[in-house]
């Protein structure tokens, strides 16, 4: 005789109010032997479930953690349905996903479904009488998220808050990258009696608005439409710092192969011209600009306010020492090694043996290093480009070519990619 499988129920109970949870929810939560989830999803669904009369109880637990709540489950076989409470959507930046995924390794075992509740992002859209299909959605609930390039380049972002001083990081954010002309619309407490939404520019608010957890409408009247990363080198802040030149960006850049979650180094980043434009290749892209000097530091700060990239970490100091205790990387470029370049390519092959590399080299000394490195090893399939670009100037009637200084692009390392045809030929040898 089969063991009849535990029955779990993944409920996500929108905002937390009886009147937002939708008939499914309410009836999984009626009919369960076992209740599981947040304090305050509890609290919700124990008022929905007995109202004032004392009946007997069905347990509980308090708890969010999938790991534990998945060991509790396994401890208690003789719960017949379990109900785990989520709040918000079971799809929408829910721990549904991963309880989910964990559940499936027990296929006999578990009977999981999955029911979708109401989100505070679907509900303040309704709320403002406006749509959330047209606009870019971040969660930063429990995390330290970078916003401002999305709401950068987008005319309307929803924002998911949560977590003590979430509100205040958000308006302050704001402040820092000069979004004064935005329009902010924060709702609490949705779907309760004391539901509140205000509204307002950035210099409106204090950030007690949005303690707790909340949701955030972002409208920018005045979006960054352009469609690729690259900035005319007249656009960047510059002072005496050298900057790597449009043209050679351009080439290194698409040598670098960004990918959409790249962890990048610019070590020797100067004035953060490359910096900026890998961080607006992606709004997932983390870089962490490296740099000793500290006039060319501040012109990075500057910079990085200017093109509104938060995906920017500015890091001051030599490297390698700079970035040793860093997150490793998957990207590296260097524009300046001051001497270090050996140092540097070792220490970044012991973070990431797999990291694509991008040198630039103007010096011919600096030539000999990188050759020296592709004797050693360090450069894996290391391909060499030189380019030189010219400008026209304008010389009274005439226009005239002016040569920039040559600059060698080297480019190694990245994740190995087998050929197609050397993969059929292998199967037919």
């Amino acid at each position: 005789m089969c063991k009849k499988r535990q029955k779990i129920s993944l409920i996500g109970i929108g905002m937390g109010s009886r009147e937002s949870m939708t008939v499914e929810a309410v009836e999984a939560i009626g009919a369960c032997d076992c209740m599981i989830g947040a304090q305050r999803m509890l609290d919700s669904a124990r008022e929905l479930r007995y109202g004032t009369d004392p009946a007997v109880r069905v347990p509980e637990l308090c708890e969010y953690n999938s790991v534990r709540i998945l060991a509790y489950i396994e401890e208690h076989p003789d719960y017949a349905h379990v109900a785990v409470l989520l709040s918000g959507d079971t799809g929408f930046y829910s721990g549904a996903k991963k309880l989910s995924e964990m559940f499936a390794g027990h296929p006999d075992q578990y009977e999981v479904e999955m029911i979708p509740g109401i989100s505070s992002v679907i509900c303040l859209a309704a709320r403002l009488k406006t749509t959330w299909e047209d606009g870019a959605v971040l969660s930063l609930h429990g995390q330290e998220g970078n916003f401002i390039q999305t709401v950068n380049r987008n005319g309307k972002t929803f924002l998911l808050l949560g977590g003590k001083g979430a509100g205040e990081k958000m308006i302050t954010r704001l402040k820092e990258y000069g979004m004064d002309d935005v329009t902010v619309h924060i709702g609490s407490r949705l779907s309760y009696p004391d539901e509140q939404i205000v509204s307002g520019h950035p210099g409106d608010f204090s950030g007690d608005e949005a303690d707790g957890l909340c949701a955030a409408m972002i409208l920018n009247p005045h979006p960054d439409k352009r469609t690729g990363p690259h900035i005319r080198d007249e656009e960047f802040i510059r002072g005496n710092v050298p900057m790597t030149k449009a043209e050679v960006r351009s080439v290194s850049l698409a040598q670098m192969e960004l990918t959409e979650n790249a962890v990048v180094y610019d070590i020797g980043a100067g004035t953060g011209s490359v910096s900026v434009e890998a961080a607006r290749s992606g709004d997932k892209i983390r870089v962490y600009a490296i740099e000793k000097k500290p006039e060319a530091a501040e012109l990075l700060k500057q910079n990085q306010k200017k093109f509104r990239t938060d995906g920017i970490h500015i890091i001051k100091g030599v490297a390698p020492d700079a970035f040793r205790e860093l997150e490793p990387p998957t990207h590296v470029f260097i524009g300046g090694s001051s001497g270090n370049l050996r140092e540097i390519l070792c220490t970044v092959l012991d973070k990431n043996p797999s990291a694509r590399i991008v040198i630039n080299a103007i010096s011919l000394e600096t030539v000999g290093e990188v050759m020296d490195a592709i004797e050693e090893g360090l450069l894996r399939d290391a391909q060499i480009t030189q380019i030189m670009a010219s400008r026209a100037r304008v010389l009274g009637r005439y226009h005239m070519m002016t040569g920039q200084n040559p600059v060698y692009i080297i480019s190694a390392g990245g994740e190995r990619q087998e050929n197609e045809d050397e993969t059929e030929g292998s199967a037919d040898r």
